[in-house]
């Protein structure tokens, strides 16, 4: 129940679901891509993927002190259900825009 929870919790936001609609089109990407890309502070952007990734939904990988993240590979399938239908809607998913930044 208490997964169930967070992941419902996790996906009940709108930046959220166009993080995960981002990640899924374009994968894994260094957390000031996201930034630039999306639009965010680094403060929201840093609270939206720690919800995302409490609820088991994105994977971090951090190379000196940079932060990648992209959609969990082992996720369940009421998370790869939500995925599929987050595919399924109509957004207006932004460009990717590379930062310019020493994460490469």
């Amino acid at each position: 129940m208490n997964g169930f929870l967070k992941i419902t919790g996790a996906i009940n936001d709108e930046s959220r679901v166009m993080i995960l609609a981002f990640l899924q089109k374009y994968g894994k990407l260094c957390v000031c891509d996201l930034q630039s890309s999306l639009n965010m502070s680094q403060s929201r952007l840093s609270r939206h993927l720690k919800i995302l990734k409490d609820a088991g939904m994105l994977d971090v990988d951090r190379q000196g002190v940079w932060a990648y993240y992209g959609i969990k590979e082992n996720i369940n399938d009421f998370c790869k259900d939500i995925l599929k239908n987050i595919n399924k809607l109509s957004l207006e998913i932004p460009k990717l825009q590379r930062f310019s930044c020493e994460c490469f």
